[in-house]
């Protein structure tokens, strides 16, 4: 969490910078992870969760739980192994507006994707229509690189007079490359450490921004004595997760 998805909200959330070069952007994004609220005790039970894996199993195969893993320090560890969370942006542009974040090991399938869901309209002009079918932006970045627009228009039909329906517009990178493959998203690292170039990699003051928020969610979870809640490995975390994103009357994208 504190660098891959934290990297991730930064990229999603920060101000355009003034250039490409190294310093510009890392200076938005610090400005973006300083801006984060701090998960305090008192609000720690109700916006974060922590997961830990259970027996299960992942593509038809019988896997162990975290206890049982070769190597495991103990058989009450209360490591977590999946963390979900909703965090807020404290600045004049996000104010408001939730930021859902989640990962975990063991998960039901391995994938990296962010999903920004537009805003209902304040009035729909067709009753019928499903509150749940907003429009989506959905940037996947593994598998299958690519965008998609998920939308709702017009069901192009003469039989009902104005019923709608979801369609999605999809951008995938490899089909429209031309290339033989994508590359992995180290060789462009590795790739830009030859080359001298740093806007891909972040800077102390970043390192630093990110681990004291960090830290703060990891005390408030000792304070208030926060277990880890169960879940079997193969399934997309514990329940709890989805009561966290149920009671803002939204849901985790699983398309």
């Amino acid at each position: 969490m504190q660098n891959h998805l934290l990297q991730l909200l930064c990229m999603v959330a920060m101000e355009p910078p003034s250039s490409l070069q190294a310093d510009e952007i890392r200076a938005e994004k610090v400005k973006l992870l300083r801006a984060l609220r701090p998960i305090n005790e008192d609000k720690v039970e109700d916006v974060a969760v922590r997961g830990q894996y259970s027996a299960g199993w992942i593509s038809g195969v019988p896997v162990v739980g975290y206890m049982e893993e070769e190597g495991s320090e103990s058989d009450s560890s209360n490591n977590e192994t999946y963390v979900a969370l909703k965090v807020n942006i404290d600045n004049w542009r996000w104010a408001g507006v939730p930021f859902y974040l989640r990962t975990g090991k063991r998960m039901q399938d391995k994938v990296t994707t962010v999903v920004i869901v537009y805003k209902d309209n304040p009035h729909s002009l067709f009753p019928e229509t499903n509150s749940e079918a907003n429009n989506k932006l959905v940037i996947r970045l593994q598998p299958n690189e690519g965008i998609q627009l998920e939308m709702v228009s017009k069901k192009q039909s003469l039989k009902e007079r104005l019923e709608t329906e979801k369609r999605t517009l999809n951008l995938d990178f490899f089909d429209s490359s031309g290339e033989s493959r994508i590359a992995d998203a180290y060789e462009r690292l590795f790739l830009e450490v030859i080359k001298g170039d740093q806007w891909l990699f972040v800077s102390r003051d970043e390192i630093e921004a990110s681990w004291r928020w960090c830290d703060r969610l990891l005390s408030s979870w000792r304070e208030k004595k926060v277990p880890t809640k169960s879940y079997s490995a193969g399934s997309w975390g514990p329940s709890k997760a989805e009561i966290l994103i149920e009671s803002d009357n939204r849901s985790w994208y699983e398309g």
